[in-house]
């Protein structure tokens, strides 16, 4: 939203920052002169690198391309086995809950319960309808 102070280098930024993480962004502008609202959105247009998609009254859209995102590496995430600490209530009320260390491989999961499944295996097809595709 652009108030009464105009177009302002804040505003500026934060359009910059809705367009890197958004693509395509509406802003409203609190101006009645229509003059001046045209030329705020050849300013934003063209200071962004953005393509000025539509003009509706005081609102304005603005288009940019996102830019390709980064995978992010992590390096303490490894596949295979993990050891996980699992608290389990005492059968018998009032006393401390049990500490348990699992080791879960990569094809297994934890359940909330604390118990170890492992995963689902893809679901077989038949015969008879394997041969019809």
């Amino acid at each position: 939203m652009i108030g009464s102070d105009g177009l302002t280098d804040a505003v500026k930024k934060e359009a910059d920052a809705a367009l890197k993480s958004h693509g395509l962004i509406k802003i409203r502008v609190l101006s009645d002169d229509r003059p001046g609202r045209e030329a705020i959105f050849q300013t934003l247009a063209d200071e962004l690198n953005a393509a000025p998609i539509q003009h509706i009254g005081k609102l304005l859209v603005l288009w940019r391309p996102m830019p390709a995102k980064e995978k992010k590496v992590s390096e303490d995430r490894m596949p295979g086995p993990r050891d996980v600490k699992v608290l389990k209530n005492s059968s018998r009320y009032g006393q401390r809950p049990e500490v348990k260390t699992l080791r879960v491989l990569g094809n297994q999961r934890l359940t909330p319960g604390g118990t170890v499944k492992r995963a689902k295996k893809p679901k077989q097809r038949s015969a008879k309808k394997s041969a019809q595709d």
